[in-house]
């Protein structure tokens, strides 16, 4: 069983990997393996083309900036944590360009993510911490998956490096979801064979202009 987590920071060492090293040690302690990508600012933006969602080949067609290995890693594991930092009141750039990328070429076809489980973390100076958290779990929201939560909302507050360490409170959230989506991981996983997941349905995709 694993959890794999995309830290949209573009910082090395910065407050979301803090943040996600809690959450890791929950996630070790009870026997989920996780891994960490973190594809910095270099990402590309989605281009829209829609080559992906019209070849159902679950790869983008950029190929040279790491997404597609985010994308299929994803694709395999049980569990996914989203966890960026606020920017100007949303999700940092680079996360942006990923989260549009992986919903269109995994997502929006043949569902790759349905009852897998997912959850949230932002990392914020001040201000725009719920929001940035319900557009993190907005894009799970959408593609069908378990949403897991802490005891309260996933945004942990620090500025410079290290900064989300003296938010006690903060950090037992993480921690808290850490545990909480490894025990789902293994519960959904110890139950599929006696209560096999409702089938997944492909989405009817329409607009508002006729």
């Amino acid at each position: 069983m694993k959890i794999v987590a995309i830290n949209g920071s573009p910082r090395k060492n910065g407050n979301t990997a803090q943040c996600l090293e809690a959450v890791r040690r929950e996630v070790a302690a009870a026997g989920v393996e996780f891994q960490v990508f973190q594809p910095g600012s270099a990402v590309h933006p989605c281009m829209a083309c829609y080559h992906c969602l019209n070849s159902g080949s679950l790869q983008c067609v950029q190929t040279d900036d790491g997404v597609n290995e985010i994308i299929r890693a994803c694709i395999e594991a049980d569990g996914i944590l989203l966890a960026s930092p606020v920017y100007h009141g949303g999700i940092a750039g680079g996360m942006k360009c990923v989260m549009d990328r992986i919903m269109l070429t995994a997502g929006c076809g043949k569902n790759q993510f349905h009852h897998k489980v997912g959850g949230a973390l932002c990392t914020l100076r001040r201000s725009g911490g719920m929001e940035t958290y319900q557009q993190l779990l907005g894009l799970m929201d959408a593609m069908e998956m378990v949403l897991v939560t802490s005891d309260y909302w996933g945004a942990i507050h620090g500025a410079d490096p290290g900064e989300v360490l003296s938010d006690t409170e903060g950090m037992e959230v993480a921690a808290r979801l850490g545990r909480n989506m490894a025990w789902m991981v293994r519960v959904l996983g110890s139950s599929k064979d006696t209560l096999p997941p409702p089938e997944s349905f492909p989405r009817t995709m329409t607009n508002f202009i006729r």
